[in-house]
């Protein structure tokens, strides 16, 4: 996946996210794109189309109808495109194939796309359609696409920035929602000079629903940050909090991890959250099992605290459910491992983009995923 800016890039400046599995047609449409002005972002398959959507924020997105599994059907490109617009209701795609039809055009059209262009496409009509849809007016969309569009943008803000290098650590974090806006919570938080924690959690519910659960529980979390020294106490407290202002039947998996960087350790309590993995030198892996119950589910229960260590050359993979109960092939409930010890080794960096697109292109996306990486440098 690139990201090319043109070289004057302005305030206005419109983002096109490509998606398409050939080089060539991808490279062209850039040229294409670059020189008339826009910000092109591109992507060759349906996972990396749906981690650039959900942390690139286009204007607009081009899909091609056929990837790996045929080349003429589309079905792939039909299934890509509903979980484009569940993701981004609120943003304009075009459908694009080289087998065009007049039936595959009323079928991406039903399913959500604004607009279909055939391959070999004429350079003038490609530019008129995208300015077209870039252009139209806001008040033409729905109410409740602008007011999902509003949330997206407003959960964003409250998440923190999802790479960055701090206190002898490299960080960094995908999250892919299953619908516009996601149940999942993410965030690193500053203590004092040696201390840092970090929270991956997963609420209950899905929709704007969770999203207000997911705020509340980042706020509840934030606002007894001088508890966080100890995770056992600000866990107790999280809990009680928690289960006073939700109903019962809300709760969240919650894993939080205090990294001190003078003894090179992390103390964590794990929340009913899938275990995070530690590969050490030579990718030997540990899992971090729960050590407490779910958060919400009883206003008094005890929440132990466990150490390792975490020194030069260690990895730490958090994750939600989303990925390590993401479908695969083998129906192999233990996969997350198998595949975070493979990536590791090829990607230094951007592994938990890796990791969350893998994920999301398996099969029908059934729940938000976030992946976290933090290396010990």
């Amino acid at each position: 996946m690139t990201v090319e800016l043109p070289c004057k890039p302005r305030a206005e400046t419109k983002k096109v996210l490509v998606v398409d599995d050939q080089s060539d047609v991808r490279e062209a449409l850039r040229l294409l794109l670059k020189g008339a002005g826009y910000a092109i972002q591109t992507a060759e398959s349906p996972g990396e189309a749906l981690a650039a959507t959900a942390s690139g924020n286009p204007d607009l997105i081009v899909v091609d109808m056929n990837y790996t599994w045929d080349t003429t059907s589309g079905e792939e490109g039909l299934r890509l495109l509903d979980r484009l617009r569940a993701h981004r209701r609120d943003v304009p795609i075009v459908a694009m194939t080289g087998w065009s039809t007049i039936e595959l055009a009323v079928r991406a059209m039903q399913r959500g796309a604004c607009d279909f262009i055939p391959k070999p496409w004429d350079n003038g009509h490609f530019l008129e359609i995208v300015e077209k849809h870039l252009r139209a007016d806001p008040e033409e969309q729905r109410l409740f696409d602008s007011e999902l569009a509003l949330a997206r943008k407003v959960q964003r803000k409250l998440l923190p920035h999802p790479q960055f290098r701090a206190y002898g650590l490299e960080c960094e974090c995908a999250s892919l929602p299953m619908s516009e806006i996601g149940g999942d919570l993410y965030d690193f938080l500053d203590i004092d000079s040696s201390h840092m924690g970090f929270v991956l959690g997963d609420v209950s519910g899905k929709g704007i629903g969770a999203a207000l659960l997911v705020a509340n529980l980042q706020a509840t979390i934030r606002a007894q940050i001088e508890l966080a020294r100890s995770p056992s106490k600000l866990m107790q407290r999280v809990n009680q909090l928690f289960f006073d202002s939700t109903r019962p039947e809300f709760f969240a998996t919650l894993f939080f991890g205090l990294y001190e960087s003078d003894t090179k350790t992390i103390r964590y309590v794990n929340c009913g959250h899938p275990a995070p993995v530690i590969l050490r030198t030579g990718n030997r892996a540990e899992l971090l099992e729960p050590t407490a119950t779910i958060l919400g589910a009883f206003k008094s229960s005890p929440f132990q605290e466990q150490r390792v260590s975490f020194t030069t050359g260690d990895r730490l993979i958090l994750f939600s459910d989303g990925l390590s109960e993401a479908n695969t092939a083998e129906d192999d409930v233990t996969w997350p491992v198998d595949r975070i010890e493979r990536l590791s080794r090829l990607h230094q960096e951007g592994l938990a983009s890796a990791l969350a697109s893998l994920a999301a292109g398996l099969g029908e996306q059934a729940d938000d995923i976030t992946v976290m990486d933090i290396r010990a440098l």
